[in-house]
């Protein structure tokens, strides 16, 4: 068995500037931690693979193309491959979401 914890993971550096983990990274679908800091967002991005979020903590905004959803704890959202997409926290504590991409994204495409 395999047991990560998240503030174990280092955060990896990102073309969004904010705090990303690596938790699960295989062959067939990957994991990422997201923390934003009230004002702080991800840029807009496609991703070449199905991605859904799923939020642990505060409230914030998904953008899945021109639709913007404001969502909070324990909400699943689904964003399709291909569809421009992001993450803002638009509130006044942290915003704290779990990616998943799967299958996994390629190496050279990756976003997060």
């Amino acid at each position: 068995m395999k047991v990560v914890e998240m503030q174990s993971s280092p955060e990896k550096p990102n073309p969004h500037n904010v705090s990303v983990r690596m938790l699960y990274d295989t062959e067939h679908a990957q994991a990422v931690h997201i923390e934003l800091k009230p004002g702080e967002s991800l840029k807009k991005h496609i991703t070449p693979v199905d991605v859904f979020f799923y939020v642990l903590e505060g409230k914030g905004v998904v953008e899945v193309g021109e639709e913007k959803q404001e969502v909070s704890r324990d909400t699943l959202v689904e964003s399709p491959a291909g569809i421009p997409h992001r993450l803002l926290n638009t509130g006044d504590g942290i915003f704290r979401v779990l990616v998943v991409k799967v299958p996994r994204q390629i190496e050279s495409t990756r976003l997060l």
